[in-house]
């Protein structure tokens, strides 16, 4: 059976949710196509954090689209929990501010040289993001007992957090009460340009039509972009996280590596491994985690594990995101899809509609990865 609509978002993950969220609330009909069960799943893998600090070594653009991100998240919240007719506040988003701590004086100066060079590849545009020591983080944290090692951290106002999962949750309640269609299970095998008149699709659920595709699978893109003339070069990274047993509440700011929840959970994290598509967990892996944590903190030492999970991230080569844009197809994929989830439900979007060319995306199209016409072989 054919079913047809305007746009044609692949990938129900937080990214292509965002997109179609976007697209529903200017008034267009969307078809939201969910994968195979087995399919890498990134959105209901990972720490939900909404960070700023520490981004896009290299890439000073990357920094300055995640502050814009960061700055329009409050505003993207209320408004998602009123599309999505939530009334009792599960999206838990939070911005007071976040941590990556530092160990010993070298680390201390090492996070601050880092700092540096991102501010002076930024262009020094303002600062947000400071160093502070042992005793201004237990200011901070008076009920948090630090590790002997630790030396203090960069803190940025800008960083929070979110509940993932319930995020996820809300654009697909807000996606189908603004009249957008959802449809699981409909991997897509193959999508044939339609003499210009739009896209076939050919999926597990049946064969579907659209006017204009967006492939926003995750590391499923790569091959669904390359059908649709466009270019995604992304791959695979490993990251396991551990989550605790329900605590005190003691920790009131997330950290880059260690979080506890609303509810009381810790979440321990996260590894960094080139394994390919390996989303197994491992003892080793679990050891190293439970390191770092008890670093950064004692009061883990008896910490019950109840739960060892890991996740796909989204990488491109040079770890910014990837937008590619064309007349009747586009593409998205990047490992930030929480904290760059406004971006995509409105600048993306009005890049695909034609409403603004803003220049701010322009740095991310994937031509940056082609090499020079003079290289060598």
């Amino acid at each position: 059976m054919t079913k047809l609509a305007e746009f044609a978002v692949i990938g129900a993950g937080v990214v292509g949710a965002s997109i179609a969220y976007g697209l529903l609330k200017r008034g267009h009909s969307v078809v939201l196509l969910d994968g195979a069960k087995t399919d890498p799943r990134a959105s209901g893998a990972n720490f939900g954090l909404v960070w700023v600090q520490g981004k896009g070594p290299g890439v000073p653009e990357y920094q300055t689209l995640t502050r814009v991100s960061s700055d329009a998240w409050q505003a993207f919240a209320l408004e998602l929990a009123d599309d999505a007719a939530d009334t009792d506040g599960s999206l838990a988003y939070e911005r007071n501010g976040g941590l990556t701590f530092t160990f010993g004086e070298n680390g201390f100066q090492e996070r601050k040289n880092l700092l540096n060079r991102l501010h002076n590849e930024r262009g020094g545009d303002g600062d947000d993001i400071e160093m502070i020591d042992r005793a201004e983080i237990q200011r901070l944290m008076p009920n948090f007992e630090l590790g002997a090692e630790v030396s203090g951290a960069s803190f940025c106002w800008r960083d929070g957090c979110v509940n993932p999962l319930r995020l996820h949750t809300l654009l697909l309640q807000a996606i189908e009460n603004l009249g957008g269609k959802i449809h699981w299970g409909a991997k897509v095998r193959s999508v044939e340009g339609k003499n210009g008149s739009g896209w076939q699709l050919n999926t597990e659920a049946g064969d579907m039509w659209a006017g204009h595709v967006i492939a926003a699978s995750g590391l499923g893109a790569k091959t669904i972009a390359k059908q649709l003339g466009l270019n995604v070069p992304v791959r695979p990274q490993r990251g396991q996280v551990l989550v605790s047993q329900r605590m005190p509440k003691v920790m009131g700011l997330p950290a880059s590596t260690l979080r506890q929840t609303a509810d009381g959970t810790f979440l321990v994290g996260a590894t960094k491994e080139d394994v390919d598509f390996d989303e197994s967990t491992s003892l080793s892996a679990a050891g190293q985690l439970a390191r770092n944590a008890l670093r950064i903190t004692p009061m883990l030492e008896n910490m019950n594990v109840v739960r060892h999970w890991s996740g796909l991230r989204v990488m491109t080569p040079d770890g910014a995101p990837i937008y590619d844009f064309g007349e009747t197809a586009s593409a998205a994929a990047c490992h930030s899809g929480i904290t760059l989830a406004p971006i995509h439900a409105d600048l993306f979007v009005n890049r695909v509609l034609g409403v603004t060319n803003d220049p701010q995306l322009d740095a991310f199209h994937p031509r940056r990865f082609a090499e020079p016409a003079n290289s060598q072989v």
